[in-house]
């Protein structure tokens, strides 16, 4: 699920950026916003941040005793990415293995389905294993596949999220297929 969210933020700008121009000192704010910001990754809370939307606000700036760098407080919207559990999404199969599938969604990457939580799905070998049910459909690498998340864990160590996935339910399983691509 896709989050707007407003947070406040320091921003550190060294002594030899500042200048007495204030447009230059703004651009200096949003660069160092952005760079600190896609460094972050992700938090437990939040999940994956995505992008900064607007800055909301600049205050007033603070100079550090030692260095003589400005610390400016700045507030911003910004687009996180967070998975729930019962959500619906959509993932694309990087890996097939015999007891089940990985797959990505958005900036997850480590999103694990079961063969058990595939009813009616066979697992084929092959030189590109696969998956496939009575109805000749088909889960195999870069497969789209709508499935239901199960569970969540956040990995503070990596500051990413696994989950767990199934197509127990209705309308899920794959919707797109080498045979529907041509």
């Amino acid at each position: 699920m896709f989050l707007k969210v407003q947070l406040p933020w320091n921003v550190i700008i060294p002594a030899e950026c500042l200048d007495a121009k204030g447009l230059m000192l703004q651009r200096q704010i949003i660069i160092r916003l952005l760079e600190a910001f896609s460094s972050k990754k992700a938090t437990q809370e939040l999940g994956y941040f995505l992008a900064v939307t607007t800055l909301e606000n600049i205050g007033e700036g603070k100079v550090r005793q030692h260095t003589g760098d400005v610390l400016f407080p700045v507030v911003f919207s910004c687009l996180t990415f967070k998975l729930y559990r019962g959500e619906i999404l959509n993932g694309v199969v990087h890996k097939v293995l015999k007891h089940g599938v990985f797959l990505r969604c958005g900036p997850v990457e480590n999103i694990y389905m079961s063969c058990q939580k595939m009813p009616d799905y066979r697992y084929v070998p092959g030189e590109n294993p696969l998956f496939m049910n009575e109805k000749m459909s088909k889960i195999e690498k870069d497969v789209v596949v709508r499935c239901i998340v199960m569970g969540i864990k956040w990995i503070e160590a990596e500051r990413e999220f696994q989950a767990l996935v199934s197509l127990e339910g209705d309308y899920l399983g794959p919707v797109s297929d080498e045979a529907s691509l041509h």
